[in-house]
């Protein structure tokens, strides 16, 4: 147990967690695609410099979509050689980018790009949705993405939303979701990324997907959570992640980003919010809280509203 620090919780460890957690920081990217004004590009690059400076050290950076599905990422040729240096071999952060498909994918290599990432759905009406394909069809156009970004030995994380419920379809079986898993796994995939997009899952389900996943040989190392704090579930969920051994959790700087698809909800997992509660565990993340919630302070200042996460709110007012 050790002595807290002023704005800083006490650091009581729990057995059986891991001793330090990746955060891979998705505000720049999840985050910011969800605004209807558009952030101009120099601010993105600021927003990255910054999180990088507070320890972030995995940050998603842009996605290389055509831009009139994204128009708020329609700067991505303009924004990554901003932030590129901070991805390089001596720089301080990596820089994963999102691709669609082929072409995304000659984009972002183009660019100097060594981290891809593919959006897969575990659901028949959100791959419809969101991809206007079946989610076999998907997972088809994936394939040669993944297999060129491999040839290029760039690392590669399969994202799988609505692992855990769906708007139109409700829960979502277990073996659904291990089905899809399995087969971005087998096409190359060295990281799975299990959403919770609408915020529905508890903590019994986020154990008993990811124990389904290592029974079909998908181990926990190369999985990481990404969850929705909708109905207020985020930081649980994480804890019952941890608690399995998972050691990458996605979250976004101020809980920027929100979910189009379930009213009222709040959005992504803020990293402040999770950073507290990691530091009250004992859980090296190599971020510093304070410069963190400054960023998230600066970024709420420009989008002219205040941050939704608690921590940044209750952090700040204490100035």
């Amino acid at each position: 147990m050790t002595t807290p620090e002023l704005g800083l919780p006490m650091a009581v460890p729990a057995e059986g967690l891991p001793a330090r957690v990746r955060i891979h920081e998705v505000g720049a990217r999840d985050g910011l695609q969800n605004e209807k004004a558009t952030v101009p590009t120099e601010m993105k690059a600021e927003f990255i410099h910054r999180l990088a400076a507070a320890g972030l050290t995995t940050i998603e950076a842009t996605s290389f979509v055509h831009p009139k599905w994204v128009p708020q990422l329609a700067d991505a040729e303009q924004l990554f050689p901003l932030v590129r240096e901070l991805g390089a071999p001596d720089g301080t952060a990596a820089l994963p980018v999102l691709v669609p498909n082929e072409r995304g994918l000659d984009r972002a290599l183009s660019l100097g790009a060594s981290r891809i990432a593919v959006f897969a759905s575990a659901t028949e009406s959100f791959a419809k949705a969101n991809l206007n394909r079946t989610v076999d069809e998907a997972l088809a156009m994936f394939e040669p993405v993944v297999a060129r970004a491999k040839a290029q030995d760039a690392h590669v994380r399969g994202y799988l939303s609505m692992c855990f419920g769906d708007p139109w379809e409700g829960p979502v079986p277990v073996q659904q979701v291990v089905r899809v898993c399995r087969a971005l796994r087998d096409m190359g995939c060295d990281e799975l990324s299990l959403g919770d997009t609408i915020g529905v899952a508890t903590p019994g389900h986020v154990t008993a997907l990811l124990t389904a996943l290592n029974e079909e040989n998908i181990p926990t190392p190369s999985l990481a959570v990404h969850f929705h704090d909708t109905y207020g579930q985020a930081l649980a969920n994480t804890l019952a992640a941890l608690q399995h051994g998972v050691t990458t959790v996605d979250a976004s700087a101020g809980g920027l980003g929100g979910c189009p698809y379930a009213k009222s909800a709040t959005g992504n997992l803020a990293t402040e919010d999770l950073v507290w509660m990691l530091t009250g565990l004992g859980i090296d993340t190599g971020v510093d809280l304070g410069l963190l919630t400054a960023t998230s302070v600066w970024m709420a200042e420009q989008l002219g509203r205040p941050s939704p996460s608690r921590t940044v709110r209750a952090l700040s007012h204490k100035e």
